[in-house]
């Protein structure tokens, strides 16, 4: 999973300055998603869907939560279970590498979480130079954003790094599935890389692939993708090596859409990170696995990061607590045309904060910024129209009346907020002095 990065910007989906030639055999080799869904346009919300398969409004994650360790609150809550806590069931060994956020309370370690392995850091960014990590841990952090310049953590430990962060965020990769291989342990591994999210931070090693590129953050974002390319690169390889290439299922994703201050880019679709318009929640995603999903695929029906879970839990067979029951829907049978149809009847967002909302079904989506714009919602053929350029006259008031309604069903089932926000806390040293 990568950070911030734009639709547009992988090879599989048109991108022509940057190449990403292993992220692309993913799809090459596997299937390329089209309409593919995050169910929250900010990170935090939206990693909390994908890790439990549920909307994150269910349990009232609905945006990021305060990078307080002091607040018991602001997390995950404990009741979910993550995919490597529903993983255990079947004697799985998973590791998270790279950007946890959820939550900084130490109820909220990953550890704590189902996972076996934890090499990253618990906030929502981070500086990718290692010169730049000079605090122990966050319980050091003085001002609002200090965190990004905290020490790795393996599993509970500050540790001393050397390497550009997406480096050793791949590393660490290749050595926990060349560990798990040797040991003949099934494993599960989330790779969370920060790129390319902010702070634009690149070395000249990465920098000088793009000569071309004379815009300077451009440029810099490009090195930063490039990076994460070479780190899928290594990965693949590691599977060959170890001789696991055809029993492993790979997914490949953005959290959201790309952002408008990192030189990412979403042509043709309209928006960035934070709307509700497809730049800020569609993504790019490939998933591959030799031998059962058929190479070369391009998946043209609406499907959701919910599915990921969805999918590997169904392979495993591993029963769901009713009461926690997932949203998600297993895509192998679509994938293998024993399934026909859409996956989903209809895919729902909300912005509890903002005040927003959108609904999509089929060809049709509907997006409301209740506190933009007069309130007024829009209505788009998304597939004819990918930019959301054109809203639909108003004979298709019935449409409209059908998409709200089942909205307004599915919202009726969610939390509101249950923990203070990154954007409006008080940060928490302050309140400790």
């Amino acid at each position: 999973m990568t950070d911030d990065q734009g639709w547009a910007d992988v090879g599989f989906n048109g991108c022509q300055d940057i190449p990403t030639p292993h992220i692309d055999r993913i799809a090459q080799e596997g299937v390329r998603f089209v309409e593919a869904y995050v169910t929250f346009p900010v990170c935090g919300p939206s990693r909390a869907g994908f890790l439990t398969g549920r909307y994150q409004d269910r349990f009232g994650f609905t945006t990021n939560p305060s990078i307080d360790p002091c607040n018991p609150e602001a997390g995950l809550p404990l009741e979910e279970e993550t995919i490597a806590q529903v993983l255990q069931k079947a004697d799985y060994r998973s590791a998270i590498i790279g950007k946890w956020h959820m939550g900084t309370h130490p109820l909220f370690h990953p550890l704590e979480r189902g996972f076996d392995y934890f090499f990253g850091f618990l906030s929502g960014g981070h500086n990718y130079y290692p010169h730049d990590l000079y605090l122990n841990d966050i319980t050091q952090v003085t001002k609002k954003w200090e965190w990004y310049r905290t020490k790795l953590i393996e599993n509970r430990q500050p540790i001393n790094t050397h390497e550009y962060l997406t480096d050793e965020l791949s590393n660490a990769a290749v050595r926990f599935i060349k560990k798990q291989s040797d040991d003949g342990q099934h494993f599960m591994l989330y790779l969370a890389y920060n790129a390319p999210h902010t702070p634009l931070q690149a070395t000249e090693e990465y920098l000088a692939r793009f000569p071309d590129i004379k815009d300077e953050k451009r440029k810099t974002y490009a090195a930063m993708v490039s990076a994460v390319d070479d780190g899928v690169g290594w990965i693949l390889q590691t599977l060959v090596d170890q001789g696991i290439d055809e029993n492993t299922l790979i997914v490949f994703l953005s959290d959201n859409g790309g952002a408008s201050n990192n030189a990412s880019q979403n042509t043709p679709l309209r928006g960035f990170k934070s709307d509700l318009f497809e730049g800020g929640i569609r993504v790019p995603l490939a998933m591959r696995w030799k031998g059962v999903i058929p190479a070369g695929q391009h998946f043209n029906k609406p499907v959701s990061s919910l599915d990921i879970m969805a999918t590997i839990v169904a392979q495993n067979e591993i029963p769901i607590a009713p009461e926690r029951p997932l949203d998600g829907v297993d895509l192998i049978p679509f994938l293998t045309k024993k399934k026909d149809g859409d996956p989903h009847d209809y895919l729902f967002w909300r912005k509890w904060e903002q005040d927003a909302m959108a609904v999509r079904k089929d060809h049709l989506k509907l997006v409301s910024n209740w506190n933009q714009e007069g309130g007024l919602p829009f209505l788009f053929d998304v597939v004819s129209d990918i930019s959301e350029n054109k809203q639909l006259a108003g004979d298709n008031q019935q449409d409209l009346d059908d998409l709200m309604s089942h909205w307004n069903d599915w919202n009726a089932q969610l939390k509101d907020r249950v923990f203070p926000t990154l954007g409006a806390d008080v940060w928490w040293t302050e309140a400790q002095r």
